[in-house]
């Protein structure tokens, strides 16, 4: 990687660490624009990884592979019920395709990438279950936080998820499939090797990190819901345990 890739993917980076350590300090209309914009910068940063890591057929295929399947799924989840349960979307996150926000696509892409890194790395065989899982993972520190920010709205009627009363079960379930369908495609269509002079995974590293630490002080200290930052807190951790005992102490970076 240049030095000029470097600099920008490190500063697409600190811009989105930025915006989120603001996040908790902020309120009304500012809080709900910095919302959007931490989705499509924190996407920028991953797509940018993936172009300079992988090449442009791996950053074309992922991003219109997961742009496509998040809005369709979304699409047919918020009309339907299926897989995540009752749900709509307020007006807040801004432009809607049907009755899609144009960014909740963007966080697939935002976390898809990262996810499917550590899930090759983690696994071979099993890398759709485990990816699955990430994604789901992920949901439990987002979904608490956006519905007390009335991003969106559940029809709760059935079981609910432990220690996040406002989020169906469903939600997890369907992140879940969801999740391992999405996974399962990228892991078939997509390079695994690293270009030769690519980006390596610090940077991914750094984002799965930060999004861990930032959702357990968060939910602890600001939002004052450690509930979620134990049930999404502990399995997001020992997702990411073997993972940097594969890279530090296990196989050889084939990502």
């Amino acid at each position: 990687m240049t030095s000029r890739q470097s600099q920008i993917l490190y500063s697409l980076l600190i811009g989105t660490v930025l915006l989120q350590v603001i996040y908790p300090l902020i309120h009304g209309g500012t809080l709900r624009v910095v919302t959007i914009f931490i989705v499509y910068l924190a996407a920028l940063t991953m797509l940018t990884h993936a172009l300079f890591s992988f090449g442009m057929k791996y950053f074309s295929i992922y991003f219109l592979v997961t742009f496509i399947f998040a809005f369709a799924i979304e699409e047919i989840g918020s009309r339907t019920g299926w897989p995540f349960g009752t749900y709509h979307y307020s007006t807040s996150l801004g432009f809607q395709l049907f009755s899609v926000p144009l960014v909740v696509p963007f966080a697939w892409v935002m976390m898809a990438h990262p996810i499917l890194v550590i899930a090759r790395k983690n696994s071979t065989s099993w890398t759709f279950l485990i990816g699955g899982l990430g994604l789901m993972i992920w949901d439990l520190f987002v979904d608490p936080q956006m519905v007390a920010a009335e991003r969106w709205l559940w029809k709760v009627g059935g079981p609910r998820i432990p220690l996040e009363p406002a989020i169906p079960l469903s939600n997890a379930v369907g992140w879940f499939l969801g999740g391992m369908g999405l996974i399962a495609i990228l892991h078939k269509l997509l390079p695994k090797e690293r270009r030769k002079v690519g980006a390596s995974a610090l940077v991914v590293e750094l984002f799965l990190v930060w999004t861990l630490f930032s959702g357990v002080v968060g939910n602890i200290f600001f939002f004052d819901t450690p509930g979620v930052a134990l049930v999404a807190g502990v399995p997001f951790l020992i997702l990411l345990i073997p993972y940097f005992f594969n890279t530090r102490l296990g196989r050889p970076d084939i990502v």
